[in-house]
Order: structure tokens, then sequence, then C-alpha cells
């Protein structure tokens, strides 16, 4: 919720509230019963009063609150003091007299149905909210205005039923065998049973600073913005060029598998038939807006643009698949903030996603076992690597039951036991998800690639295609990320540094990853020609190459290099003069080599392979660059 000067109410349309006084917190309490209350079909407003309110702002409130009741059709309402609303409360007898304004102003005319949760106990409750995008809503109210807003933590009915709904566990094997989670052994498989326990308990928060947020900071990659709302980051040069390189290597994997790329709005009208239902069946806490008296969300994946698009084509079953791919900068997820951390869990993200239009499941698992190759591909080739990756296996039950081999077959493909959670009954829309997970060192998971069946959608967007009977059909729709977010990529890699330097080894991105491939360190001024000549020679294939001219000393510059992470390191001296066309190089991880620049070069582009390239985005000269680590 936002951090608001004056009165703060939290006002939630629910389909009931249940509390229990519990004990007296203050002398000044109410008096109450204790025994549990129950009220259906509802408002709750929660309400903090603070230290300016007065009678003023009370009727304020009212008005604002019978304007809500009215936009959502209810008239049942239900007054509940909740102090954590705020840190700059009134005094107790003030706060209990504020209330009882507003309680007495409300009940006039008799339009609305007015309950009271009892001032100063602390008390237990159990609250449902109703599913609709309206169903949360802020008020704050000052002296000289009234105020309110949609609430930017909006929540579906698909994230409250994922919060509560039972699943079964099991770990399936890649020949078949299904075990119960609890009979499972786990020795030697440390990692999935990581991702079986924080999967199982179900608790995202983090308690301590991931190292990877360190390191992000240290390179210069990110760091968090604090002029923006949290879970925004900012990324300096090199990260900015990092996430290019991603995004565009991703990209182009994608339309290699036969995506046709376009690009959709990253805000949609709340009041959209299509999008309001869909909203509800999808697991995130979205950031709403408004505007031209409409209420708006941002979008948390490309779905709603691609789907609306899909139902304006023509579409054959000789079409199918049909792949629609869009790179969303951004996507937008309103996650708590206790769950908020670096780059591993973000409220702005970037994120590759890919569907494919399938004709029916058949087509649909066929085409899951292409695009798991493609994600098992983009994860290797991005430096994260299968085996720093587990496998979760989402199903309903009668689907797991009817398609056993193929659920086989993918855990068989994926090469490692995977974690199953099976459902009993459907809760969102798809009835299968698979995801790769990485295990960070705080032993948290984090998901990446990630792809699902889609029984939904089809046609709850009116996307049609015509059979070979020239039959009007549904598609079943695939939603595919091969990497996952861009800057969780971002944070796997360094994670997995992380794990590296406790282990003694040496850190290092992926070469193509690497800002600067090359730098080079003349001895002094005299030999700063001859490194401009190196450099042009080597950028010339497509490689990035930087000059530390600092006048510092040659160790300090070697040293700032190392901790930089660069690749390969170059001291020109007298005698890289005389040799002419042979260097001796620092290899990050390997030592000293003598190559001529000709091999170095040769080297460098066989580990790139047919990497995307980008030249650098900063200075060549060192000594031109802000100091920009933290």
């Amino acid at each position: 919720m936002l951090t608001l000067k004056v009165m703060k109410i939290l006002a939630l349309h629910s389909n009931f509230i249940e509390y229990e006084p519990i004990e007296k917190e203050i002398s000044d309490a109410e008096d109450a019963q204790k025994s549990k209350v129950r009220v259906d079909d509802l408002v709750v407003a929660f309400i903090a009063v603070e230290q300016e309110d007065d009678d003023i702002i009370a009727s304020k409130a009212v008005e604002d609150i019978r304007s809500w009741l009215e936009k959502v059709k209810c008239n049942r309402l239900m007054l509940y003091p909740y102090a954590h609303l705020s840190s700059n409360l009134a005094d107790a007898k003030s706060a209990l007299r504020i209330i009882n304004a507003i309680d007495s102003m409300l009940r006039k005319g008799n339009d609305v149905v007015v309950y009271r949760a009892p001032f100063g106990w602390t008390k237990a409750f159990t609250l449902s909210i109703k599913g609709h995008p309206l169903a949360e809503h802020s008020i704050h109210i000052s002296n000289s205005s009234s105020k309110s807003t949609t609430t930017v933590a909006v929540v579906s009915q698909a994230l409250q039923k994922e919060e509560r709904l039972v699943s079964k566990w099991y770990i399936l094997e890649p020949n078949g065998n299904r075990i119960p989670l609890q009979e499972y052994n786990f020795n030697g498989n440390e990692r999935l049973k990581a991702l079986a326990d924080y999967e199982v308990k179900k608790r995202r928060e983090v308690d301590e600073e991931p190292p990877h947020v360190r390191l992000m900071k240290r390179l210069a990659i990110a760091d968090y913005e604090p002029a923006s709302d949290a879970g925004n980051l900012r990324f300096y040069p090199k990260g900015r060029l990092i996430k290019s390189l991603i995004e565009q290597y991703v990209t182009r994997k994608v339309i290699e598998y036969g995506a046709v790329e376009v690009e959709t709005p990253i805000m949609y009208d709340t009041k959209h038939p299509s999008l309001a239902s869909y909203f509800n069946r999808f697991p995130a806490r979205q950031y709403m807006i408004e505007s031209e008296g409409k209420e708006f969300f941002l979008r948390f994946a490309a779905c709603f643009g691609q789907f609306l698009m899909a139902k304006d084509f023509t579409i054959s079953y000789k079409h199918l698949p049909l792949r629609i791919y869009e790179l969303t900068r951004y996507s937008f997820r309103k996650e708590k903030s206790g769950e908020l951390v670096g780059l591993r869990r973000l409220r702005a993200f970037t994120m590759p996603d890919c569907h494919a239009l399938c004709k029916d499941i058949e087509q649909a698992k066929q085409e899951m076992i292409r695009r798991l190759e493609l994600s098992k591909e983009v994860i290797n080739e991005l430096g994260i690597g299968l085996d720093n990756v587990e496998m979760a296996i989402r199903v309903t039950s009668d689907f797991y039951n009817e398609n056993k081999e193929f659920i086989v077959e993918l855990v068989k493909r994926f090469g490692k036991p995977a974690l199953i959670e099976e459902w009993s009954e459907r809760f969102f829309y798809f009835v299968l998800k698979w995801e790769f997970n990485f295990i960070d060192n705080l032993v948290k998971a984090s998901a990446l690639s990630t792809d699902q069946i889609d029984v939904e959608n089809g046609s709850r967007y009116g996307i049609v295609f015509v059979d070979e009977q020239g039959n009007r059909r549904n598609p079943i729709i695939l939603h595919n990320s091969p990497s996952g977010a861009v800057e969780r990529v971002i944070y796997a890699l360094l994670e997995k540094n992380a794990r590296l330097q406790r282990e003694g080894k040496v850190p290092m991105l992926p070469l193509w990853l690497s800002a600067t491939q090359v730098r080079l360190i003349p001895v002094n001024d005299s030999y700063m020609q001859y490194c401009i000549d190196l450099m042009q020679r080597i950028e010339g294939n497509q490689i990035r190459v930087d000059i530390d001219d600092r006048e510092e000393s040659v160790s300090k510059r070697i040293r700032d290099a190392e901790l930089e992470w660069i690749p390969y390191i170059i001291v020109v001296g007298e005698k890289e003069i005389l040799a002419k066309d042979t260097v001796t190089v620092r290899v990050r991880g390997v030592g000293m080599k003598n190559m001529s620049i000709d091999e170095l070069i040769r080297e460098i582009r066989d580990k790139v392979k047919d990497k995307p390239f980008m030249p650098l985005n900063m200075p060549k000269y060192i000594s031109m660059r802000p100091n920009i680590m933290v």
C-alpha cells in the first residue's frame, strides 16, 4: 500500500470475513465477546486513524466509502480498526471517537448495513476477497482533499486459490517410477530436495540478502532505484549490454524455432470481458492505474495482446502449430515486498514470451517436447547449465492419469528426477506446467524456463481455426518462456558464480556476455599507440576491447581488471613491442598464455560461436568512464 500522510482505509470487497477477539490490547478497548463472528458478502474497511484526523476527515471518509459501495454494488460494510496501516496513529480515545463518528454517519439513511469489529483488541481473522479487478481499493483522506485510488495490489482468484490449495507431491524418475515425496531418498540430490522443501512450504520471503546483490553492485551491473517503486531496478551500461545480448539471443532462438514476432500494449482495460475473466485465472498480483475514467491493469505477460491479436487472424489447421512471440519489456507484477530482493524477483521485468496455438492435445504434447528441447539448449548456452537447474511439473490428476507416458517423456528428456505437484482439480487455465528452477545460495528456488498447456483461453478469447472437416474450433495454447525473465537469468549467473567463489573457484560470466572481453594495459604512455592499434585490430573481429589508460600502477590496473572478471588481460610493454605479433595473455580461469594476436582472436571467436555481438557501450578508455561501481 502507498505511504500516506493522513487517514488510511483499505476497502476489500469480500466473500466473507470471520474474526475472533483474542485479548484486549489497551485499557480503552471496547467491550466484546470472545467468540467468532462471520459476515458474508460485504466490503471490509480496514481503518487507521492518524494524529491529524478530525470530523471533517471522517465526513470525507464516509463520502468515499459510500461512493465505493455504490461502485461495487454492495450495501454491507464492516468497519475494522486496523492500526497496522500507519505508524502515525492518533491516541486511542481520539481514534475511537472518529471511528464512532464514521459509523454513525454511515448508518444514517438506512441504506448501508454497518458491522463493527471491536476497537482495541487483538483479533484473529480469515478473509476471502472477491476476484474481480476492483475488489481491492485504498482510500486516503486529508483536510485539503479526498482522494481514492484502486490499490496497487489487486489479487486474482487464482492466486488466492494457489495460496490455499492442497497438493500431492511426488518425485518422478526418468525411468517412470513415481515415488511419494516423503518416501524418496534424496542422497546425492540435495538441490532437488531444496526445491521440494521450498515448494511444499511455499515460503517466498527472503530473510537475508543473497550474494548476487553484492555482485550486481560491485560489477556495476544493476542497483536499486530509491526514486522508484520497489522491485524496479536501474541497469548500468554493463547491465544494459548484458540484458540486450540475452534478449537478442533468446529472440533469435525463438524465431529460428519458427515463431512470428509481434509487439503488444502494456496496459489493458479491466472491463474487457476476456481480460477480466483471464485475470482471475492467472496467479499474480497486479498494478492498477486509472486513465480518462477507465480502470487499466499493467500486463503481467504477453498473453493478452497475443490472444487478442490471434482472435483477429484467419487460421486453418494447416497453419498449426502457430507460434507467436514477444519480448515484453516490461511485464509488471505487484509482488509482496518481502519477496523482492535484487534480480531474483522484480515488479518490472523483461520476459521472452512465446505461445503456440495447437489443434488438439496430441499436437500440443508434440510441440511441448520441441519447446522443452529449445529451453534446454537456451539454458545451457546462457551459461547456467542444466546441471544447475531442477525440474518441477504441476499437473491435474486427470491429465496425469491420461498422459503418463508423455509426462515421463518430459522427465526422461530432462535427464534427472523431477518434482511433481498433483492437483485433484484444475484451479488455473492450464492442466500441466513444467519449470526449470534454479536453487540459489539461500536455498530459494526461482523458475527460469517454463511451458504450460492452456485449455481455456482459446475459447475465452474467441480464437478459432478451421479444422479438416471445415468446423470452427478453439485451439489448445502453449505458454513458453525458453529462458524465463532476462533479469532472472542474470541473477542465476551471479548466484552460480557466488557459489563457485565460495568453493574457491574463479567466477566468470560467459565470454559472450562479458562487457569487456579483452583489456589492454599499457605499462606507460609510450605504449599507448601500440595499444590503440592492437585494439582496433581486435575489435575489427567483433570483440569488445578497452584500454586502461589511468595513471595507476600496473599491478593495481591488473587487480581491477580481475575484480571486473575481464576474461583476457594483456599488459603491453617493451617485450610485446619487440615480439611484434605475440603477446602474453592472462586468461581468466586458465592462467598465462603466450599467443599470437590471430590465435587470440580465433580463440575468442571459437568460444562465442554464433552468439549475438554488440559493440562496447562505454568509453573505450577507462580514464573517461565515471566510477559507478558500488
